[in-house]
């Protein structure tokens, strides 16, 4: 059994990108729950959203998806006494994978702006030379929220007949943000007072401009709903939310901002749709702005969809309902994983109510 607190790394040899630049030894960090099987086919590969890692396992986790606690651990759909979790944090992230805030090993210095163009696939590919050393076979499930539902669309797409079920949550198999996302975060990041001692090797300088960036995000994605409950008051709300903030800001680059959006940017499988030969859980919420149920039935018009099982989520948490709501989907996950991906029998598109798994 894996001690699914400790952070462990991997690294592979040399890389060279669908770009064709090269990436000296990419490090991948990750966390493992449960036990692999003799076989190597009972691994489920979880996957973490834009600005977040693998801490979306821990209950409260400061994650703009919301926490995966409930849905990942013993006795949960994604049952760790029978699954071999594993949550990598992705490629260009700052959680101990390969970055911006990495060292680039030909000049010595972190590689900041520097740092190559990446895509979706590039990711995946790093995910599956880990997964190789691992000794995992086959993946009983590919799942994730947001960028990590993304990925979770790709692992379907370049490993085929590795991968035994999508659920992927908050996402969609493209990017449905507006072109120039990334540049104008760039912009809107090198035109602060910061900036230039940031690249200089200050890495606080950026603190406040980040903690003004994640307080929109937190806010944008459903933020105060999601603390309404347990937080009533306003003026505890708002304290609250800058808290977050603050405590994501003082451990992300913004480097990696742009890096992940570049990636996002370029992110699209509707022409290779038909690949996916697993069956696909699509989860969305009714409130999401970006992630829209608008956006989920012209997913679901695509010829190649037509098998997919689509749940969109009754809830008020925007982006955050996957995990802030986890209630509300976990029973579908659960009879989702406990069925034999032959036998599985397609659902459209339908609003669920509350429903707490056993």
């Amino acid at each position: 059994m894996h001690d699914d607190a400790i952070l462990h790394h991997y690294t592979v040899p040399d890389l060279v990108l669908a770009s064709g630049a090269a990436l000296a030894a990419p490090t991948t960090a990750y966390r493992c729950m449960g036990r692999l099987n003799h076989e190597g086919t009972n691994a489920v590969l979880v996957l973490h959203g834009y600005t977040t890692g693998p801490t979306m396992l821990d209950r409260d986790a400061n994650v703009a998806e919301g926490s995966w606690s409930e849905l990942v651990g013993p006795g949960k759909p994604i049952d760790t006494e029978r699954y071999f979790v594993v949550c990598p944090n992705m490629l260009g992230s700052c959680y101990g994978s390969t970055g911006p805030a990495s060292i680039d090993p030909a000049t010595g210095l972190p590689y900041g702006t520097d740092f190559p163009a990446i895509t979706a696939q590039d990711i995946v590919r790093v995910q599956k030379a880990l997964l190789d050393a691992l000794g995992v076979r086959r993946l009983a499930a590919v799942v994730g929220p947001s960028f990590g539902a993304y990925q979770s669309f790709q692992w379907a797409v370049s490993y085929p007949d590795m991968v035994e079920r999508v659920a992927a949550a908050v996402g969609a198999p493209w990017h449905p943000g507006a072109p120039g996302t990334a540049d104008a975060i760039l912009a809107s990041l090198s035109g602060t007072p910061g900036w230039a001692a940031w690249v200089a090797g200050d890495r606080d300088a950026m603190f406040d401009t980040l903690v003004a960036m994640r307080t929109d995000t937190l806010n944008k994605y459903g933020v105060e709903v999601e603390l309404a409950q347990r937080i009533p008051d306003p003026a505890e709300r708002a304290r609250e939310v800058d808290r977050l903030a603050r405590e994501w800001a003082q451990g992300f680059n913004p480097m990696s901002l742009v890096v992940l959006m570049r990636a996002a940017e370029t992110f699209d499988l509707r022409a290779q749709l038909g690949a996916i030969r697993a069956p696909v859980l699509y989860v969305i919420s009714r409130t999401d702005p970006m992630f829209s149920p608008e956006l989920a039935r012209k997913v679901a018009a695509l010829p190649e969809t037509s098998s997919w099982s689509y749940v969109e989520l009754d809830s008020e948490k925007g982006h955050f309902a996957s995990g802030a709501d986890a209630a509300l989907w976990a029973g579908d996950l659960r009879r989702f994983m406990d069925t034999e991906p032959a036998a599985w029998l397609p659902s459209g598109f339908n609003t669920l109510n509350s429903e707490v798994s056993a």
